[in-house]
């Protein structure tokens, strides 16, 4: 466009040169005792020569008047690239694990950036990184007084007192930041676990609503948790003396957390003690098909206490026809089998619970466990009196592996054999999975993306330091 003005104008000037040549003319100017005789040609030249004399001179004056602006201009964006170069080499430095030149590069780059966000959250990173709290607490606290920056600040001051033990604080905290973005997951989840350690249940289920509200956790892990939720709300209305309350919260808890044992327990004997039997047999059966545990299969032949050996037997049948293949169900067959004198139906299921590969919550045993191997020595024992062979079994269960236990999977500790909401080694909540321990030395496999240091401000972590234990039960 500007090339076809430019051809139009030169035509223009072109096409006028000649007119006037053509037709040169004369003009006389008398002025002041001046004369000024010439042809209308030169007179136009020169009239248009001073008009681009004043032009230039024009423009030299606005060149100029914006010079001292142009300067500032180059001046900041030099600024501006040094700082962001120095911001980069202090995310490259903190990534590293060199926390002190992270936080010198911050604080260069925070001078040259006028305080920017980024470069306060950096430097923030850098001094938590070194142990230096106060000056963490003080840059997430400058991004606090920012409106846009203030959810920055709330999010690095509640990791702050988190990691201060401060439970009381960090709940204050994460709930000013949940009227800002009430749709942020580590948000929930934060406020879900420290309901949790405080045992206030009810603050939970509606951080749990909300949470849905917002999809801010994914289905399944909320699913999951409310049925945590419910389960220990179900405890609380056990211990108040509502034991029908507790059953109706019990069998949605059942039903939510299909994976454990533990509600369906509960949510078992909740019936038992209501008098209401077949529907207690009726949970645990229902319960057997995703979660078989040895507890429920105690819990099964309570149902009545009074039934004679042969009839439990039975009853451990019908119990494992539920989930025949499970190694579980081998195992408490064998046992019923035991008591009641059935050596060759005991013998067959010891058989396929060894021959089976025995595994629970995606682990795998190595081989028989110690339970395993002692009701060998039981079966041999009681069946022929065969000592010896009763003698190598028991050998064996020395160096077996154990059986499944609860296990946290936030930590890898735990390992006991009672299901609770919270890791009593990390604090984690709704953490314990039913699994065999890793064999040799205790082994945790970190999620890949949090093996390395994070590069910028982690979500806030739970009190998760060795010897955090949960608040014991009332």
């Amino acid at each position: 466009m500007r090339g076809l003005l430019a051809l139009l104008f030169v035509a223009a000037t072109v096409a006028g040169a000649a007119f006037f040549a053509d037709h040169p003319g004369r003009v006389e100017i008398v002025w002041q005792g001046w004369q000024v005789d010439t042809s209308v040609g030169v007179l136009v030249g020169a009239v248009a020569l001073v008009g681009l004399v004043l032009s230039l001179l024009a423009l030299c004056g606005a060149a100029l008047r914006r010079m001292p602006l142009r300067v500032r201009r180059r001046r900041a964006a030099r600024r501006r690239r040094t700082g962001e170069a120095a911001l980069t080499r202090g995310i490259v430095a903190l990534a590293a694990g060199q926390a002190a030149e992270a936080e010198r590069a911050a604080q260069s780059a925070a001078a040259l950036l006028d305080g920017a966000p980024v470069a306060l959250l950096l430097g923030a990173e850098a001094a938590a990184r070194q142990g230096d709290i106060a000056a963490a607490r003080g840059a997430y606290t400058v991004l606090l007084g920012r409106p846009d920056t203030e959810f920055l600040g709330l999010r690095g001051l509640i990791g702050q007192a988190l990691r201060a033990g401060d439970d009381d604080g960090a709940r204050h905290l994460a709930e000013r930041a949940r009227k800002l973005r009430p749709d942020a997951g580590w948000l929930s989840d934060a406020l879900l676990l420290l309901a949790a350690r405080a045992g206030d249940w009810a603050s939970a289920e509606g951080t749990l609503a909300g949470a849905m509200r917002h999809r801010a956790l994914p289905a399944e892990r909320e699913r999951h948790h409310r049925g945590i939720v419910l389960y220990e709300l179900s405890l609380d209305a056990e211990r108040s003396g509502d034991p029908r309350r507790a059953a109706r919260l019990a069998a949605t808890a059942q039903v939510l957390a299909a994976d454990l044992a533990a509600p369906a327990c509960h949510h078992a004997r909740l019936l038992i003690g209501l008098g209401k039997s077949r529907a207690a047999a009726r949970a645990i059966e229902r319960a057997w098909r995703t979660a078989p545990h040895p507890d429920l299969a105690r819990l099964y032949l309570e149902i009545d206490p009074e039934a004679p050996p042969l009839a439990r037997a039975a009853a451990m049948q019908r119990l494992a026809a539920h989930n025949p293949e499970a190694s579980e169900s081998h195992l408490a067959v064998a046992e019923a089998a035991l008591a009641a004198q059935l050596w060759g139906e005991a013998r067959h299921h010891l058989a396929l619970a060894i021959a089976a590969p025995s595994s629970s919550g995606g682990s795998f045993s190595p081989g028989p466990s110690r339970r395993l191997c002692r009701l060998m020595a039981r079966l041999e024992e009681e069946e022929s009196g065969d000592m010896a062979a009763a003698r190598d079994w028991l050998d064996r269960a020395i160096g077996a592996p154990p059986g499944p236990s609860y296990l946290c999977r936030q930590c890898g500790g735990g390992d006991t054999p009672e299901w609770q909401a919270l890791c009593r080694d990390c604090g984690g909540f709704d953490t314990l999975v039913w699994r065999h321990p890793p064999s040799g030395d205790r082994a945790v496999t970190l999620d890949p993306a949090s093996a390395g240091a994070p590069l910028m401000l982690p979500a806030p972590q739970a009190p998760g330091a060795q010897g955090v234990r949960p608040p014991p039960r009332p």
